[in-house]
This record gives structure tokens, sequence and C-alpha cells, in this order.
């Protein structure tokens, strides 16, 4: 690998909270370093805590949070980094407008029900939408619009986090993004 100049791209996961997006590509950045490429994760809540904390909840507000982590992604994958975005990112026409902007774009759709994404909620922020605590709360009084043709769909509640990650390879392969050097789940 280290002969070979690699080519960046940004792989964008999205999908409502709890559906698995940080924890695929947590597992798919692993394996990507192992093999020597260089990979940058933006996870959505780091984000926000560092790049975006100026902003709130409102459509605008997540539609600019959505333009800022696609200019990081931007600059990263322009200059041969493998970037995996983990972010809700509820409106189809922030997460096309990235993609126009980015160019080098897989869309990762992480698709879990809602209430398996209850049940596996780690920060209790369902708990408090139904308590009436939090409005306005993607999947439940805000939208989420799946993306209709995502190069890769993820099914949490019935494939393994090896077997999401191994389909995002086999399409990094395809792509030409990667050399299929991995270990493919079944």
């Amino acid at each position: 690998m280290d002969n070979i100049k690699q080519r960046g791209v940004t792989v964008w996961f999205t999908g409502l909270s709890g559906a698995g997006k940080t924890t695929i590509s947590q597992a798919l950045a692993q394996q990507l370093r192992q093999s020597g490429y260089q990979v940058e994760v933006l996870d959505g809540d780091i984000i926000r805590e560092n790049l975006s904390k100026d902003l709130g909840f409102s459509r605008e507000d997540r539609c600019e949070n959505v333009r800022r982590i696609g200019f990081v992604a931007q600059l990263l994958s322009r200059h041969g980094v493998i970037v995996l975005v983990s972010a809700i990112s509820p409106y189809k026409s922030s997460r096309e407008e990235v993609r126009q902007q980015i160019g080098d774009f897989i869309e990762v759709y992480v698709n879990a029900p809602l209430d398996l994404c209850e049940q596996r909620d780690v920060k209790g922020l369902y708990q408090r939408v139904r308590n009436g605590e939090i409005q306005h709360y993607t999947g439940i009084d805000d939208p989420y619009e799946p993306p209709q043709h995502p190069e890769v769909e993820c099914l949490t509640e019935s494939e393994s986090v090896d077997e999401s990650v191994a389909k995002v390879l086999t399409t990094l392969t395809q792509c030409g993004y990667i050399e299929g050097i991995f270990q493919l789940a079944e």
C-alpha cells in the first residue's frame, strides 16, 4: 500500500440516531487503517461539540451543519484521505448538495426501524423526547428523508456490523477507491 497513491473519497453514513452509523464507520475505519489506508472519521456528535457549537436544530441549522461537515470532508478527500462521515443528515437536499460539492462520494443509508433505534439509545435522547423534554427530534417530530438511491444500504436490524462493513468495503473496491484485499463476510 505504501507505494500506491491513495484516492480520496467521502463515505457518508446517514440514518436515524441509534441506527448504527458510528459503530459501522468505526469498524470500517479500523479495517482500512490496518490495511494502510489514511482514514479520518467525522462523527456528527463530535462535529456538533467542536465545529458547530453555535448551531441549533432548526432545518436551516441542520443544513448548515451538514455543509460544514461536507466542507471538511471535501478538503480531506481531495488530499487522498478516505473520509467516513457519520451524521444523521436528515434532509435529501443537504446530502445532495455535499455530494455535488465533494464529487468522490458514497452514500450509505444505515437503515434501522425507529423502535430498534429507541432500544439502542445509549444517550437517552429518545426517552427525553417521549417525556416532552426535547422537541423537533429527527424521526419523531421532525422529518428524516431516507435516501432514494444510496450506493449502500446497511440493514442493521438483520445484519451484523461485519456484514455492513463488508458491503461498504465491496462498494469502495468496485468503485476503485481501495484494492480488493479484504476478507469479506458472506
